[in-house]
């Protein structure tokens, strides 16, 4: 007959450990190693160490935003770039005349067209860049990494519209500025074509860096609770 829980034997008082539900030493032992193990892992009995695996995007599911330090860099670089289109669009210009304002789509284009290719082509290039920013700053500014393409490439479009017909409204009070709405179509196909070139394959990058990452995460349940240690069976002496 073996020695009974907590007796003699070849084991002591610790011969059944955890495997018999004793409190004895290679019980205790077996659990302070595996603790140690937990912690040298990095997910200790709390959950509270477990390894931060979103490092430049922050939460969870479809609402997951981008680091703090990147969105105050998009809201700061947005500044500054409205600040220049201002400065330049709404400073007075000396003139001896201006042509007039130009409230019909696609006229003053047809106009430089008119005149000559290389006209047309010196307005546009001119013009298209000056808001394409908007097109990479607005979303940076935001901070979404899962934002859904089409609903991001409105939202971006609509507020540049907005800000471009914003300029030009203040533009009427503007000694040598003149109004035109070409202007607005430029400037907004300008911001469209640079966040479809670049906006989509920034998160779609941030994406694929996160779910590099992803298996070294805990679940969510382990992370609150903590991992449960495994702790080796200690047979019975005969």
């Amino acid at each position: 007959m073996g020695p009974r829980p907590g007796g003699g034997g070849s084991h002591g008082s610790g011969g059944l450990g955890w495997w018999g539900g004793t409190d004895g030493g290679a019980g205790r032992g077996g659990l302070r190693r595996a603790e140690r193990e937990a912690r040298h892992r990095g997910v200790g009995g709390t959950g509270t160490a477990a390894p931060r695996v979103l490092t430049d995007v922050q939460g969870h599911g479809p609402g997951r935003t981008a680091d703090i330090r990147f969105r105050l860099a998009g809201i700061l670089l947005l500044v500054a770039q409205l600040a220049f289109i201002g400065w330049l669009s709404l400073r007075p210009l000396a003139a001896t005349w201006v042509t007039a304002s130009n409230l019909e789509p696609l006229a003053s284009i047809r106009g430089d067209l008119d005149v000559g290719f290389a006209e047309a082509t010196r307005r546009i290039a001119r013009e298209l860049p000056l808001y394409a920013p908007l097109g990479v700053l607005l979303p940076l500014a935001g901070g979404r990494v899962d934002a859904h393409r089409l609903a991001s490439l409105l939202r971006t479009v609509l507020a540049s519209a907005l800000i471009s017909c914003a300029v030009e409204l203040a533009q009427s009070t503007v000694a040598g500025q003149v109004v035109d709405v070409d202007t607005v179509l430029l400037s907004t196909a300008g911001v469209a074509l640079a966040h479809l070139a670049v906006v989509p394959a920034v998160r779609a990058r941030l994406r694929r860096r996160v779910q590099g990452r992803a298996p070294a995460a805990l679940p969510r349940e382990e992370a609150v609770s903590g991992v449960t240690p495994t702790i080796p069976r200690v047979g019975i002496a005969p």
